[in-house]
């Protein structure tokens, strides 16, 4: 069996669409693997961060507890940093965001039971002014031991 690490199932969760990311996901999960994928847009951080917390929490990925919501915030904080290029702002200094998120929870390295629990956080979309036409790509990944 190839092994994949988790930071690159996060990263095929943001990146593929359609039938390609369908049967991404059915084959991670069947691996244990807990994954999901949404959108989010904002010249606020806070929600962005919201955001991915919500939707951890919504599909039951983090308790609530202190060290499963520390490796969260951990690995969106190292995803979000990436994905702003070491500027962890937006608003405050006129960029707007729009992006895809990604979150797997499972091994480190899959069919690596031995490895724990760990967390990924993608994000991947659109940064720059917040003006039409004056954005380009970006993608952030964090990745932590829950």
């Amino acid at each position: 069996m190839k092994r994949t690490g988790i930071g690159k199932i996060a990263l095929m969760l943001a990146l593929n669409e359609g039938a390609a990311l369908e049967r991404h996901i059915e084959k991670f999960e069947e691996q244990n693997y807990m994954l999901y994928r949404g959108k989010v847009g904002s010249m606020e951080t806070g929600k962005i961060f919201a955001a991915v917390e919500t939707a951890a929490m919504r599909e039951d990925m983090i308790r609530e507890n202190y060290r499963e919501e520390h490796a969260l915030y951990h690995a969106t904080m190292e995803a979000f940093s990436a994905y702003c290029r070491g500027q962890v702002d937006l608003g405050n200094v006129l960029r707007s965001t729009g992006l895809v998120f990604s979150i797997a929870r499972g091994n480190l390295v899959s069919g690596d039971k031995s490895s724990g629990e760990w967390i990924a956080v993608v994000l991947y979309g659109q940064i720059g002014s917040p003006r039409q036409g004056f954005e380009h790509e970006a993608i952030g990944m964090g990745i932590q031991p829950v």
